[in-house]
């Protein structure tokens, strides 16, 4: 989420522990935004972080947060949590109910009303419910109406009227479910804080001829890393000695190891499973990838979605509404129908515990926060709420073909020269060309060159791209020209019969063909082959079992090859010869015939059509700055089969909202509906209200279950 105070030099964020509802956190914000000396604050619920702009101590924050008992720490200070025995933790409420047992019996043995009972049943209201009086009675003074508000006046009100028993049970269960609900919100941020703690705080450096064990935050760039077989990365850096197979499931999601060795890329976080690894360190540790995952996933999380923003407009309303019903209930029958006070006024007290909204504010974030936290630890990064919710409406997909549905490593398969030119000469020229492009088949012709011993030390002068059809350099004073047959049909008018005849047989063999020569004649045809994704074509089929109405695959290459892809891979349409603004007009033909549609790409080409689609996702996102900042979704690996996985979490998430949503309703109208005859007491209501609040926060819980599988990677669990 992004402010207009983000580039203010004293902005500092905090940790929160103690939120249990989104209303305590709107509370807290206001109280730290009139702190003198704060600009501005914002509190992101799902993180349970604050990120406060101005000059404040963390004394003053945690005085903001007094009426909630809020603990605050700086982001970076490390937290050794050490959970206290549940007895020592909530003694008061386990006195309060044995207190809340011995009334019930010295009543049932000395009447209902005797003053043992009723002195029992006092203690047991003042010990459980000490801190629920301290910050309800605050906040009626400040008029702020929260769940401790109107929780205090229904406890102290069965107390005026004599309903001793009621209020200590009405406190007993608030202190559990409190309890309980405390618990389950930790239980949704867990997948964040296991993400926090993968990677290790400290690492083996070697600075010169000296090795010394350091912390993450001194370490600098340049420094050589030393990883142990068996030890995790502390840093993200490049391989300089040794091999080794890296598990980078903690990133990517991939379950299957990944040898790594000299010049390759490696991660904070993962696993050095069997060899000795010399690593040189490339960022720091705020700008690792396992960092920014944490920063984005957290930031996500505080997006609210489309559904969460109508639960707090429809709040907003509801929480006066049903303050204004319950004092008409209590004063209207007895001042106008001669009705008994005692009676409507406890009907009034029991509206008001009945109709707090916690069930419905809470039901949305908790499921929000829950699944992207969850997708981040299967290496899927879903960059918000509304992404998330979108993602499960989907009707059509677009692939991008080369990186996205192939492996994205072309390899080229003929090289047919014309006349008396040297191969090797050509494919030289070819390759120091190619060394400016940035199209993905121009890797191929390189290695090619490499591989065959080419002279690559030509220079190569006024180099120009042709967008969507090839490039054109001078090469030892030779304008050469090399790109698709289009850009040669152009160049001289049309192609000789045997060439396009030739150009052809390669294409329908699944080969893209590319051509190099002069505005007078055609040179060689390089032919290059890209493999398709083993999970390609399951990917697709699995896509259409799961309701998605169209599978199209956009690409710039030839329409003959487009097609031999299209077949292999079952895919519903392939659209072939588009450059990039072609590919833009037809995503946004799409959204006009199916609604919500999805572009898939590597997150640096096709960025217009990424950018108009419903959801743009990225592939590769790990280790790549371009996928991560501009996708709304990016798969951490190159792993296709990561895609039918997000849509079925996307899915379950909007049915699991869905049902809070309406189980939340549900309660408070039934409930409603037994205040009028007078079925509803005080313990009722409160069970009726905490009881919705834990089931929806449960419920949410589900989509943790939801995993990807790892031998194929496919969604399991509660589905």
């Amino acid at each position: 989420m992004e402010s207009k105070f983000d580039n203010t030099e004293d902005k500092n964020v905090y940790r929160v522990q103690g939120f249990t509802c989104t209303n305590c956190a709107g509370i807290f914000e206001k109280n730290v935004k009139n702190l003198p000396g704060v600009i501005d604050a914002q509190v992101n619920f799902g993180a349970s972080k604050i990120t406060v702009f101005g000059n404040t101590t963390v004394e003053d924050l945690e005085k903001a947060g007094a009426f909630e008992s809020l603990k605050v720490t700086s982001e970076k200070q490390l937290i050794n949590e050490k959970n206290k025995p549940f007895w020592r933790e909530n003694w008061n409420v386990l006195l309060s109910a044995v207190l809340l047992v011995m009334g019930y019996f010295l009543g049932e043995q000395y009447g209902e009303e005797s003053f043992l009972s009723a002195v029992t049943y006092v203690a047991s209201i003042l010990i459980g419910g000490y801190e629920l009086f301290k910050k309800g009675i605050k906040n009626l003074f400040r008029l702020q109406f929260d769940m401790n508000t109107l929780m205090s006046v229904a406890i102290i009100g069965a107390a005026a009227i004599g309903e001793w028993g009621e209020g200590a049970t009405v406190v007993i269960l608030f202190a559990i479910s409190e309890v309980l609900e405390l618990y389950s919100m930790e239980k949704a941020r867990q997948s964040i804080r296991s993400l926090m703690d993968i990677a290790p705080k400290e690492a083996l450096i070697r600075r010169g001829s000296e090795e010394f064990t350091v912390s993450v935050d001194d370490i600098q760039l340049g420094d050589v890393m030393i990883v142990k077989p068996g030890q995790k990365l502390a840093m993200d850096g490049i391989v300089i000695k040794g091999t080794s197979t890296i598990n980078q499931a903690a990133i990517t999601g991939e379950s299957v190891p990944v040898t790594k060795t000299i010049d390759d890329e490696v991660f904070a976080g993962t696993l050095n499973e069997e060899g000795l690894l010399e690593v040189k360190v490339t960022k720091r540790i705020e700008d690792t990838t396992i960092s920014k995952i944490i920063h984005l996933v957290e930031e996500a999380q505080a997006e609210r979605a489309p559904s969460q923003a109508f639960v707090d407009r429809f709040a907003k309303y509801y929480t006066p509404a049903i303050m204004i019903l319950a004092l008409g209930i209590t004063v209207v029958p007895p001042l106008f129908l001669g009705a008994a006070w005692g009676d409507w006024i406890y009907r009034g007290l029991a509206l008001l515990v009945v109709g707090c909204p916690c069930a419905l504010v809470i039901s949305t974030p908790v499921s929000i926060v829950t699944a992207i936290g969850n997708a981040a630890k299967n290496g899927v990064l879903i960059k918000g709420g509304i992404h998330l919710e979108e993602a499960g409406r989907l009707s059509a997909i677009a692939f991008d073909k080369t990186g996205t549905l192939t492996k994205g490593f072309p390899e080229v398969t003929n090289f047919i020269t014309f006349g008396n030119n040297e191969e090797n000469e050509l494919l030289s020229a070819a390759a120091v060309i190619e060394k400016g492009s940035q199209h993905p088949l121009a890797s191929a012709i390189i290695r090619k060159a490499e591989k065959d011993g080419s002279d690559l030390s030509f220079e190569v002068t006024e180099f120009q791209s042709i967008t969507g059809k090839g490039v054109k350099a001078t090469v030892k004073g030779e304008l050469y020209y090399i790109g698709n047959p289009k850009l040669f049909n152009e160049l001289h008018g049309s192609i000789n019969q045997d060439t396009a005849k030739e150009i052809k047989e390669l294409q329908e063999q699944g080969k893209t063909v590319m051509i190099l020569g002069t505005d007078q004649q055609i040179l060689a045809l390089i032919a290059v082959a890209d493999d398709v994704r083993d999970s390609s074509k399951n990917v697709i089929k699995e896509l259409h079992e799961i309701g998605i109405k169209k599978t199209i695959m956009l690409t710039g290459d030839n329409q003959a090859t487009a097609n031999v892809i299209g077949k292999q891979l079952h895919v519903a349409e392939v659209k072939a010869e588009l450059l990039p603004q072609d590919k833009l007009d037809y995503i946004k033909e799409l959204r006009q015939n199916y609604g919500k549609v999805a572009m898939i790409g590597d997150g640096v080409n096709d960025a217009p059509a990424l950018a108009a689609s419903t959801v743009g996702i990225a592939m590769g996102g790990a280790g790549t700055d371009t996928a991560l900042e501009t996708a709304d979704i990016a798969l951490m690996a190159d792993d296709l089969s990561k895609l039918p996985y997000t849509i079925r979490l996307s899915r379950k998430t909007l049915a699991i909202i869905k049902q809070n949503i309406t189980f939340s309703l549900g309660i408070k109208l039934v409930a409603l509906a037994l205040i009028v005859p007078g079925w509803l007491t005080l313990w009722l209501a409160i069970f009726a209200d905490m009881g919705a609040t834990l089931i929806v926060t449960l419920n949410s819980l589900r989509l943790l279950k939801v995993k990807g599988n790892p031998s194929n990677n496919t969604p399991t669990g509660d589905e």
